[in-house]
């Protein structure tokens, strides 16, 4: 062909470059494509500068190295662009890779798929925040939206305990989030309906379902559905949280089997989880809290609207994997 090239924004504080950098450039002569071209992202924009420069050369697809954070960035770039993101997943969540069925800890097998033809259109999620002092920003994101323990776990886990524990790095601000077990009130709207009111911990809203660890924290979240997920996290004390672990825990083994599924139907739901599903969720809390979009902070608010934007971006998969 000749004329195609990828393009390749990458995140160098997460991935081994020099292998990364032999995959793709096998992946380029596989395909007889151009040379691939870098773009290095940087702690400002988390990749947003660099997926611009990268989609003003018209790739013929944006490979992402880097966490979901990186993946978040360029996805607000290439929305609505038809070229496909391909992921490379480098850090501790790759949630949006688990829940695509992609290579994990396989740096060969996810450039592959990006050198592959299979691809699939998935919904992401616009976030409009506004803070205390009335100030306003629009993001979006591609995996969940969390307020409250999911925040806190952003916000609180240093960047060194995630690179060196993965997963476990999480516990210290969750046992912390647990024993604390701070409620806040919210009143919250799904789509055009009735305006409720509620005391949670915790409100993730959820394009994908999957967590680390193949904790199913939403059964029914599914990446191309045209809808959002909301859960809220109410438990009354340790035995609450201690449903709510158990009840994450059989929904992820459950999930793997066609009869697990078709049981997890037929289980009665907690009070300590609370689901919703639409289109649009618009929330208000008395107090700002912490807000983070696929593990990035994204500061304290008192108001957010999350709507979702269907089949807006397109992701190279696993030929495998429909």
């Amino acid at each position: 062909m000749g004329s195609e090239h990828a393009a390749v924004v990458y995140n160098p504080v997460k991935i081994p470059l020099d292998r990364v950098r032999r995959a793709v450039e096998a992946g380029e002569r596989h395909r007889g494509w151009d040379a691939s071209r870098w773009y290095e992202t940087s702690a400002e924009d988390s990749g947003r500068q660099a997926a611009a420069d990268a989609l003003a050369a018209g790739p013929a697809v944006v490979i992402v190295a880097g966490g979901d954070g990186t993946v978040r960035a360029v996805a607000e770039i290439l929305q609505g662009t038809g070229i496909p993101v391909a992921v490379v997943p480098a850090g501790t969540g790759n949630l949006l890779a688990r829940n695509l069925g992609l290579p994990l800890n396989d740096i060969d097998g996810a450039v592959a798929v990006a050198f592959g033809d299979a691809d699939r259109l998935i919904d992401i999620a616009a976030a409009d925040l506004e803070d205390e002092e009335g100030n306003r920003s629009r993001h979006v994101f591609a995996v969940m939206a969390g307020i409250g323990l999911d925040a806190a776990m952003a916000v609180n886990t240093s960047a060194l305990a995630k690179k060196h524990l993965g997963w476990l790095a999480y516990i210290p601000p969750i046992a912390r989030s647990i024993v604390a077990n701070r409620l806040f009130h919210l009143r919250y709207r799904v789509d055009d309906g009735r305006v409720g009111s509620a005391r949670a911990h915790t409100v993730i809203v959820g394009n994908c379902g999957t967590l680390t660890g193949n904790m199913l924290l939403i059964p029914d979240a599914v990446v191309d559905d045209g809808l959002l997920d909301v859960v809220m996290l109410r438990p009354k004390g340790r035995f609450g949280w201690a449903g709510i672990g158990t009840r994450l825990t059989v929904q992820g083994i459950a999930h793997r089997s066609r009869f697990g599924r078709h049981m997890l139907k037929l289980a009665p739901d907690i009070r300590a989880l609370a689901y919703a599903q639409g289109r649009r969720f618009t929330v208000r809390f008395e107090a700002p809290h912490a807000i983070e979009l696929d593990g990035d902070d994204f500061g304290t608010v008192i108001r957010a609207r999350i709507t979702v934007l269907p089949s807006a971006l397109r992701v190279k998969i696993d030929g495998g994997h429909a």
